[in-house]
């Protein structure tokens, strides 16, 4: 735990506990705000507040019920030994939470749609449910062969980009369908467009590809992933609500979803979400950035996925290029990806995951802010 003095003199200690409620403060906040600011009504029907604590209502309730499911499943998670030593005693923590989280979202979303906004905004969120379910699919699957095999290896590397690019060319052919003119283009920020004609569609793929992998990767620590892409999702929210009503609301019950799923995630963690979960958020930030030409906003409140991958990427490039005659090279890092050197450099995983929290709601408004 981290101990911070305050002006009585007592330590302050941050704790999973204490981090859920700042999320919990802070996200809903947050929607208040950005619902007050642009006047919408607070608890109406095209508010980010109301789907919001909705969905995180659902699912911290419903976690009660299927945490205890997952655990007599025997689906436990199989920690990797060449890990952090300290995460070996999570080993057999129940997996796969993302089986309850994300359908909650996505079932909101579609309802809440359907209910309250007009028949061209339920089309985009049924577009981006698909496509979250099948990464959530995706997920499933490498989770179940990491149980079934009591290994954590999973599905071959392979075949999971496989998967994961056919879900995401399948995507890309229906926004050639749907929109093959305006959706070939980027919004950046002073209200600039960027043409990119044919360049879209293998940018598209490895946006949703990389989006996807870069929160599994995040997914490391108690509350981390879970926690930053709520944030995230709110961002977003916000960033599409003047042009979509309906990506702005399936942003917001994610988002929610989220939030209830770190009831259970926070530290001391009583269920993981698994590749279910964490691809699931991946595919539908990068589906959502896409369909609303949001790439450059995606970007921004990405920030810390995508420097999670990086990290990986420059550990392994690292030491291929300064392997030795005896065929052992140099760490960049500790351990990669970054939040375990920072693990290992002595940072607590609630330090880790209060300060990953920060940066993550400064990058949020940063990209409202110069959007």
């Amino acid at each position: 735990m981290v101990d911070a003095k305050i002006s009585s003199g007592r330590s302050f200690s941050l704790t999973g506990p204490r981090l859920l409620t700042l999320l919990t403060v802070g996200l809903s906040l947050g929607a208040l705000i950005l619902d007050w600011t642009a006047g919408r009504m607070l608890f109406l029907g095209s508010s980010i507040t109301l789907p919001l604590l909705v969905c995180s209502l659902i699912t911290a309730a419903l976690g009660y019920w299927a945490v205890p499911l997952l655990q007599a499943l025997k689906l436990g998670q199989i920690i990797r030994e060449d890990g952090p030593q300290t995460h070996l005693q999570k080993a057999g923590t129940p997996t796969m939470g993302g089986v309850f989280f994300v359908p909650v979202a996505v079932a909101v979303a579609l309802v809440w749609s359907g209910l309250f906004m007009r028949g061209q905004d339920f089309i985009p969120v049924l577009a981006v449910s698909v496509v979250t379910l099948a990464y959530a699919g995706i997920g499933w699957l490498d989770d179940w062969q990491i149980v079934r095999h009591r290994s954590n290896k999973g599905m071959s590397p392979r075949m999971k980009l496989a998967l994961q690019v056919s879900v995401g060319s399948l995507f890309c052919l229906w926004l050639a369908w749907s929109q093959p003119v305006s959706i070939t283009t980027i919004n950046l920020p002073l209200n600039l467009v960027l043409p990119l004609g044919l360049l879209f569609w293998p940018l598209a793929v490895f946006v949703l590809v990389a989006e996807s992998n870069a929160t599994n990767l995040t997914d490391g620590v108690d509350g981390l992933a879970a926690g930053t892409c709520a944030i995230a999702l709110l961002g977003l929210a916000a960033l599409v609500a003047p042009t979509s009503a309906g990506l702005m609301v399936f942003c917001a019950c994610l988002s929610g979803s989220c939030l209830g799923f770190v009831v259970h995630n926070r530290n001391p963690a009583t269920v993981f979400m698994g590749d279910t979960g964490s691809l699931a958020l991946g595919g539908a930030l990068a589906a959502v950035g896409l369909l609303s030409q949001n790439l450059w906003g995606l970007f921004i409140v990405s920030v810390i996925f995508c420097f999670e991958s990086v990290s990986v990427i420059a550990q392994v490039s690292y030491y291929k290029a300064t392997k030795g005659p005896n065929g052992i090279g140099k760490r960049l890092f500790k351990m990669s990806p970054f939040h375990n050197h920072l693990e290992l450099t002595g940072w607590s995983e609630t330090r880790i995951v209060g300060a990953f929290y920060l940066t993550n709601a400064i990058l949020a408004l940063l990209c409202l802010t110069v959007h």
